[in-house]
């Protein structure tokens, strides 16, 4: 058992969430579903109480909170991408759920939680230690919602200009 596992705050729908993340990403499942013992805030005995599971090889618990608190974009999960399939595959799942775009290879899914899927050439490209081509591969980035990797490529080439 790992020390730590983040718990993430749903309103009712933390068994759905985990559902889809487990259909969406390899390495990915639901382990268990617990029920809640006696009444709780936001909910009843025999509720969906918490839900163990795991995503990319990661293990969470998702608590049935209720609508105290929601996301918000001070905490995302960025999944590192191989290639545009990859790309466009994980942001499509998410957005295409009920999610919404936002800059720069950020999305949100239905829930509120934010995502940045994020291809290694991006990553790459950011630290690249010639400056000049980090730099047009960053002003390239700011003007994209879904990370076109083609693109950042082009601006690493010094093709797209800064």
């Amino acid at each position: 058992m790992t020390k730590i596992t983040p718990c993430l705050w749903y309103d009712g729908t933390a068994e759905e969430a985990a559902a889809f993340y487990a259909a969406t990403f390899p390495d990915s499942r639901v382990e268990a579903v617990h029920r809640a013992p006696a009444d709780f805030p936001g909910g009843h005995q025999g509720d969906v109480l918490t839900v163990d599971f795991t995503v990319l090889g990661m293990r969470f618990l998702g608590l049935n909170g209720g609508p105290a608190f929601t996301f918000d974009e001070a905490v995302s999960f960025q999944v590192h991408t191989d290639d545009q399939a990859e790309t466009d595959r994980y942001w499509n799942a998410i957005v295409g759920n009920g999610g919404a775009e936002s800059a720069c290879g950020w999305c949100r899914d239905k829930w509120g939680l934010s995502w940045q899927i994020t291809p290694r050439v991006l990553t790459d490209a950011m630290t690249n230690p010639d400056r000049a081509a980090a730099g047009r591969a960053m002003e390239a980035m700011m003007t994209m919602r879904k990370i076109d990797i083609a693109t950042i490529e082009r601006a690493l080439a010094g093709e797209v200009a800064a």
